[in-house]
């Protein structure tokens, strides 16, 4: 399999980069004690709205329960009547993520039970189909893979439909859950809101708790380049299409930072180090084992970080005689080199 892979270090300040139930930021066990976690599909919906930004003409994916909407509006500029394109939405929208008929009921919300990820183009491509063929499943049978080509994100995130296997699409990347090369423990903060209105006994207006930390995350991507240029994905692209995709997905996966708490702790950082690596063969290889044995430095987590991640990738390619096309390395090299770099890799 040709890949490339990002291996990312990333300190972070006073933040709660990707929440549980309880608000408290993610945590899990490695290497014997508690590490900072952010999910993989957390810092995947970062990533796929920043590429949307850098390029909106192939990143055009939506992903929702509210598709039923949208088809009815399809179907109406295909000349349907208001009744009989909501009819027809409901059953196009039963098929792909079964319709919620207790919500309309309940709350008249017109939606179904399960996300469903798809395009405008797509939509418009099930409206017309269903004008020729008449049937609803004769329609969905007509969407082909060129028809998702101004959706690089379902390529890349993939897509699952259970009613119907040839809609289901497996995404090309990878994404790890990004976890701290050290060990942390959450930490509470107090906070109060001034009572402004005059009152001799006010007090404060309101109290409360929030949970945080700061750490320093190992991150991990990979990128199929054999699965995402076949024909079930993005082979109907040209050479600058697709140059242009890995470009924005590679840039994405960088910068991109989940925005939970934006506003009061932000968390908006550039990585410390970037290593990326494209081979012609073999599996993607994480580095997460550099830091097994957790980190502890009390002048400084990043620069012990870089040292043994590393460490640990020079012991794999001698030991395991790993080989690669390109290692491109981040901050020696400015981002719009890495960026060329990787391009020179795509055909």
């Amino acid at each position: 399999m040709r890949h490339l892979e990002l291996h990312i270090l990333q300190s972070f300040p006073v933040s709660c980069l990707n929440r549980d139930d309880l608000n408290s930021p993610k945590t899990a066990i490695f290497g014997g004690v508690q590490r900072a976690r952010v999910s993989s599909q957390c810092w995947k919906r970062a990533v796929r709205e920043m590429a949307q930004e850098e390029l909106p003409s192939l990143f055009k994916g939506q992903r929702g329960r509210l598709i039923v909407e949208p088809l009815k509006i399809a179907l109406q500029k295909e000349g349907l009547d208001e009744k009989k394109a909501v009819e027809v939405a409901k059953e196009i929208s039963d098929y792909l993520a079964k319709y919620d008929g207790e919500a309309e009921t309940k709350s008249r919300v017109l939606r179904v039970k399960t996300a469903y990820f798809t395009t405008q183009a797509e939509i418009d491509k099930l409206a017309t189909a269903y004008k020729e063929k008449g049937d609803v499943k004769k329609a969905i049978k007509e969407i082909k893979p060129e028809d998702l080509k101004d959706a690089a994100d379902i390529s890349l995130f993939g897509r699952m439909v259970a009613s119907d296997h040839t809609l289901t699409l497996e995404g090309a990347s990878m994404f790890s859950h990004a976890l701290s090369t050290h060990k942390v423990d959450n930490e509470i903060d107090y906070f109060s809101t001034v009572e402004d209105f005059p009152n001799v006994d006010a007090g404060a207006a309101m109290t409360g708790t929030l949970e945080f930390n700061s750490a320093t995350y190992y991150r991990f991507a990979a990128l199929n380049f054999d699965m995402l240029f076949d024909k079930d994905h993005l082979a109907s692209l040209n050479s600058n299409e697709r140059k242009e995709v890995v470009k924005a997905f590679v840039k994405a996966t960088i910068q991109a930072v989940p925005v939970a708490r934006k506003n009061s702790m932000n968390g908006n950082v550039l990585p410390n180090y970037v290593l990326c690596v494209i081979r012609k063969k073999g599996h993607p290889v994480q580095l997460i084992n550099a830091f097994e044995e957790p980190i502890f430095n009390k002048n400084g987590i990043v620069k012990k970080s870089v040292t043994a991640l590393e460490e640990e990738y020079n012991t794999l390619k001698t030991s395991w005689e790993l080989s690669s096309e390109a290692e491109i390395k981040m901050p020696k090299n400015k981002m719009s080199e890495l960026l060329v770099e990787v391009g020179k890799h795509v055909n």
